[in-house]
């Protein structure tokens, strides 16, 4: 008898702020198995911990809407991120002027 999954769409994640679409064709209560329908060459069946799996869907048009409102959402954040990137280059450069300062100093004293 053949397991009805009532989600079986979900998103995994590729890498920060994008997630790809996989097929659950069978699950446990401590993984998933399925495939990527979106890559190239569908290869053979893989396993995950269910814990890789970052939001269920019913419908394969259900979890592309989503992960396309997701890298939206992402986008709302880069420019808080790039002012934060930019704060830590000003003090990571402060540090290494304060450090090779004070190692000159301690040389000449």
């Amino acid at each position: 008898m053949s397991q009805v999954i009532e989600k079986p769409w979900a998103l995994m994640r590729h890498h920060a702020g994008w997630a790809d679409v996989f097929r659950v064709e069978s699950e446990t209560a401590d993984a998933v198995t399925g495939f990527y329908p979106d890559r190239e060459t569908v290869g053979p069946q893989v396993t995950y911990s269910a814990r890789a799996v970052l939001a269920r869907f019913p419908t394969l048009e259900a979890a592309r809407a989503a992960r396309e409102s997701g890298v939206a959402e992402w986008r709302k954040h880069d420019a808080a991120v790039k002012q934060a990137e930019a704060a830590l280059s000003a003090a990571e450069k402060t540090r290494e002027d304060a450090w090779v300062a004070w190692l000159k100093a301690a040389g000449e004293a």
